[in-house]
């Protein structure tokens, strides 16, 4: 998966990161809080900070503690709630660690890790555009209109 972007609901102005799959036209919309959605947004733009942010602290202490986040994943879809896991190798071994989506990726845009979505989720809860989407512009006007008919509780599925 790819970040594709970040953008806002238009009912409740909550932000929204879009991954895309890296060999399709499926989409998968995770709402997270605005401090996450800034964080993931000023990586992606390049910004930086006088002092480091909670996540690009993460990666400094990952650094010398000689951890480094491998992936993170996005693994289920409980209640209305995406789960995800950091993946981090220290002393040769792989530990996974339980995360919020949000910090996960903003973790993963920081240490240039790999981002997966389990097929479960993306089986549940991506949207798929039928044809190849060419402009950035037409993906963006699309998912606009999306976002002005749909709510979190639409990616609740069946439990």
């Amino acid at each position: 998966m790819v970040i594709y972007g970040v953008s806002f609901d238009m009912v409740g102005k909550q932000p929204i990161v879009l991954l895309k799959t890296a060999d399709g036209n499926r989409f998968l919309p995770i709402w997270i809080g605005h401090p996450e959605a800034a964080a993931i947004l000023m990586k992606l733009q390049g910004a930086t900070t006088p002092r480091p942010m909670t996540h690009d602290l993460m990666v400094d202490l990952l650094g010398e503690l000689r951890a480094r986040c491998v992936q993170v994943a996005v693994t289920e879809l409980r209640d209305n709630t995406f789960f995800a896991t950091v993946t981090l190798a220290v002393d040769g071994r792989e530990i996974e660690i339980d995360s919020r989506p949000s910090d996960a990726l903003a973790l993963a845009v920081r240490a240039g890790a790999p981002i997966f979505a389990s097929e479960e989720v993306i089986a549940e809860s991506a949207i798929e555009f039928e044809h190849e989407l060419e402009e950035t512009e037409e993906v963006v006007d699309r998912f606009k209109a999306f976002l002005d008919e749909v709510s979190p509780e639409d990616f609740a599925g069946d439990s």
